[in-house]
């Protein structure tokens, strides 16, 4: 490894082990943010008072599961075509919710098209 890597690698083990209001590690927080939807993201948002990181995935968290059950209660209530879209909805929900945990939890600002534009201007307008 060179030198340039090694200070690379150390610069982003720094970053994911800043502390947040809760105590924790950003990169904890930010994955538990996640972890029940909504719920977990409005109380790491309330939680939260300095670091921009936790914020943006709590508010990610709350408006990508919003957004998914609004989506899905539309769908199933649609006879068959709409049934259908629910049934591959479910798993593309899974998948993205473990993908959106592991991000944050790497200490990545991973931005959802559309969703991470609306939080960015979200965050920036407070």
């Amino acid at each position: 490894m060179s030198e340039e890597q090694v200070n690379e690698n150390k610069e982003e083990q720094a970053s994911t082990s800043t502390k947040t209001s809760s105590g924790l590690d950003q990169n904890v927080a930010g994955l538990l943010t996640y972890v029940l939807w909504f719920i977990t993201g409005i109380i790491f948002l309330l939680i939260e008072k300095e670091n921009r990181f936790v914020k943006f995935h709590a508010l990610q968290s709350i408006f990508v599961s919003v957004g998914l059950a609004v989506l899905y209660v539309i769908s199933v209530s649609v006879p068959i075509l709409g049934w259908f879209v629910g049934i591959i909805l479910m798993p593309v929900q899974l998948i993205l919710w473990i993908f959106l945990m592991v991000k944050a939890y790497q200490g990545e600002y991973f931005k959802l098209p559309w969703i991470g534009d609306m939080v960015e201007k979200q965050l920036d307008n407070k």
